[in-house]
């Protein structure tokens, strides 16, 4: 036995911990837990034996492999679909977001979508406080769920680092912040606000604004950084922005400061289809008429674009497809634990409607 064996009684033993103690890696040690075949007996047995010393316990699994019993009724995989930083600061409280705006919908419709067919469904946790963050990470770590479906839109979330250290795994939507070896599904979002901007300039638009999304999160970046971009290579050496927070009220108070400083604009580009909203709501109120007066597109194209009228031209960003890309990924790590991290980049696709 070694050193790091009393340890391991003080809290719930990891597969590290099983590793260490059989003097295996850890994906091996996850291949005789799950059962994987072409594992040298020698191996089993030794890992067999670490299980049992620690008391490494997370699921019928591993009581099967210590007993060497089969469980007669083998659970299948749990999947946490995590949410964070969804209206951590709303008035309506932590996680309003996850029922108001559509993304968060979408999200969820792709992930049952993937996991429908193989009669599961997932663990909706919503991490928007420090406390609630150990909670899921405890939860994981424990055994709560085999793997973990991350949605973050919190500034430099240190969720992702601490479920990556958990050791189970994890799949995010969106690229991390910093960098981490964990599986992730994006959307090229610099190239969807090209579209926008080119779309804007060929309607022969020359004073044009934008609505940023939030500065700490990275899509909001990126969609700010690609509109600028594209707009300087069609003779805008500067683009006017005003930060919001992917809301409908947001955006209208980002649209009420660039009118008050940017009074002869004629394009807008919102960074979300909320947003959007928010402006056309005061486009009207100060008797702008969109397009003739002022074009405006959005992005994601989320129900909020066919919500009321004029139709919203927008980038389209298929949440449903990534979400079950992302629930793919997961389910084929769970099935490999030895898989290495992937990421797959979805591309924008304009649509255009009666904004813009």
């Amino acid at each position: 036995m070694s050193e790091a064996t009393p340890a391991v009684g003080r809290r719930s033993a990891t597969l590290e911990d099983v590793a260490r103690e059989a003097g295996v890696s850890r994906a091996t040690v996850s291949r005789v837990v799950n059962g994987v075949r072409n594992v040298d007996p020698a191996i089993q047995e030794a890992v067999r034996r670490a299980v049992a010393s620690t008391g490494y316990t997370p699921n019928s699994a591993a009581r099967s492999l210590v007993t060497r019993r089969p469980d007669p009724v083998r659970r299948a995989a749990t999947v946490a679909l995590v949410v964070t930083g969804a209206g951590e600061d709303s008035p309506e409280g932590p996680g309003a977001a996850v029922f108001t705006d559509p993304f968060f919908g979408r999200v969820v419709s792709g992930v049952f979508a993937a996991l429908r067919p193989h009669g599961m469904h997932p663990v909706l946790m919503l991490a928007d406080t420090p406390a609630s963050r150990e909670q899921v990470v405890s939860y994981l770590h424990g055994g709560g769920a085999d793997g973990a479906l991350v949605v973050t839109t919190h500034a430099e979330d240190a969720l992702p680092a601490a479920l990556l250290a958990s050791g189970r795994p994890a799949v995010l939507f969106g690229a991390p912040d910093a960098a981490l070896p964990l599986s992730y599904v994006d959307l090229a979002n610099r190239d969807g606000a090209r579209l926008a901007a080119d779309h804007l300039a060929a309607r022969g638009c020359r004073r044009v604004v934008t609505i940023a999304g939030p500065s700490g999160v990275q899509a909001g970046r990126d969609r700010l950084a690609g509109f600028r971009d594209a707009m300087a290579r069609h003779g805008h050496p500067f683009t006017p922005a005003v930060e919001a927070d992917f809301t409908h009220a947001g955006g209208e108070r980002a649209m009420a400061r660039l009118l008050a400083e940017e009074p002869e604009l004629d394009g807008v580009f919102a960074a979300n289809d909320l947003m959007a909203r928010g402006a056309l709501a005061v486009l009207a109120e100060h008797g702008r008429r969109v397009p003739e007066d002022v074009a405006v597109v959005g992005f994601d194209d989320s129900s909020a674009a066919l919500s009321g009228r004029p139709l919203l031209t927008t980038v389209r960003q298929p949440v449903e497809r990534m979400a079950e890309e992302m629930t793919r990924i997961l389910l084929t790590r769970l099935a490999d634990p030895a898989a290495r991290p992937t990421c797959v980049i979805f591309e924008p696709e304009l649509v255009v409607r009666q904004s813009a």
